[in-house]
């Protein structure tokens, strides 16, 4: 089920049981999943986009495999924080997610990945990572960030609780 907001997640969430996070592109989805205390996002792997179903199976045998209660999406807004076709096309892939029997119970929620691939750009650079590698790896770097930002709200609402 798709949630507006994160804070909707946090009793939704089961102990000891991570998240991931995902980067969509149009050609590839980056796959991020955190530890089982969600204080840490790992880049997972980079899935070559080809029709939806396609796609749906293979996010499903990483939930199933890495044992996710929950899905962060990467959403791409404008940098005036306005949504346009790229965030409507992130909403209504979630929403064809939320309709499959796999991830009917999964909690979904966005987060704001304004600028996440130029922090993933920026790390791999710096680590004096090849362009090649760069570009094979950019994306689950890239969902790794956004999966952070969200793990950071999660444990600051889990505090005040």
């Amino acid at each position: 089920m798709i949630h507006a907001e994160l804070e909707e997640i946090v009793p939704l969430l089961p102990p000891l049981r991570g998240l991931m996070g995902l980067d969509l592109g149009t050609k590839t989805i980056g796959v991020a999943v955190s530890d089982r205390l969600l204080t840490s996002a790992s880049a997972v792997e980079t899935v070559k986009r080809r029709k939806f179903g396609v796609d749906a199976d293979a996010l499903a045998a990483l939930v199933a495999r890495h044992e996710v209660a929950g899905l962060i999406l990467g959403l791409p807004r404008n940098m005036d924080g306005s949504e346009g076709p790229r965030a409507q096309a992130t909403r209504a892939f979630a929403l064809n997610l939320s309709r499959r029997p796999d991830f009917a119970e999964l909690p979904i929620a966005f987060w704001d990945e304004r600028l996440s691939t130029v922090a993933a750009e920026r790390a791999l650079i710096e680590a004096d990572t090849t362009r090649k590698r760069r570009s094979e790896v950019i994306d689950a770097v890239a969902a790794s960030y956004i999966l952070q930002g969200a793990l950071d709200r999660l444990r600051h609402l889990r505090a005040g609780t």
